[in-house]
């Protein structure tokens, strides 16, 4: 029972404020953020948990909150790059209404992706082929869906397919080319005439590389 003049004392829970989810969002965010910087600078083989802390500025206890290991957020930032990729040459294929279109445009989201990594296109590139990587699964299935996808746009157009091998060479050459850009800063224009060359050789027929010809004057060097 209340007593009258006696102010009736309120509880409080103990102990720090419950984190709202956008907070929560914002440091697992922060985390990612550092481990993608970490990763650009190390490569996976010299990501570790203390880096990521000491480049986020946070505590140990709070990247444990989030995270179990360096390697969960190394995984977001893998992820975030596959999808920007995929979803770009996607876009790319969607809007192309011939051959030709779907070549410039595909070049177009491949140099777009390389330019919006920066110095983390390096480990990407360095660890495509080392198996004890977690890089190299991470690219070999962005490469299927890429392969997949070109395929399926190929076969949408009316267009019997290129070997899969001479698909798998394009890609791997893009990246080369991507990477030449975004690491050494080589020129646009050489890259899109080198990329257009190797894309039409290799998927395309004689009345392609006569088509690209007159759309991409220079395409092909004059005779001696």
């Amino acid at each position: 029972m209340d007593r009258p003049g006696v102010k009736e004392r309120v509880t409080r829970p103990r102990g720090r404020p419950r984190q709202s989810a956008a907070e929560a969002a914002a440091a697992r965010a922060r985390i990612v953020e550092a481990t993608r910087a970490v990763f650009a600078e190390s490569g996976s083989h010299g990501l570790s948990v203390a880096l990521i802390i000491e480049r986020a500025g946070i505590s140990r206890p709070t990247f444990y909150k989030y995270f179990n290991n360096a390697e969960e957020p190394l995984q977001q930032v893998l992820d975030a790059s596959d999808l920007a990729l995929v979803d770009g040459l996607q876009a790319a294929l969607d809007a192309a209404g011939d051959e030709i279109e779907m070549v410039l445009g595909g070049i177009e989201a491949y140099l777009a992706w390389a330019r919006g990594h920066g110095p983390a296109l390096r480990p990407l590139f360095a660890e495509l082929h080392d198996a004890s990587s977690v890089v190299s699964p991470h690219r070999e299935k962005t490469l299927d869906m890429l392969r997949t996808r070109l395929i399926a746009r190929f076969e949408g157009l009316g267009r019997v397919p290129p070997p899969e091998i001479d698909i798998d060479v394009l890609l791997h050459a893009f990246e080369y080319v991507g990477f030449r850009v975004a690491m050494d800063g080589a020129d646009d224009t050489w890259a899109r005439m080198t990329m257009a060359r190797i894309a039409l050789v290799l998927l395309g027929t004689e009345a392609d590389l006569d088509a690209a010809q007159r759309a991409l004057p220079g395409l092909l060097r004059p005779a001696p």
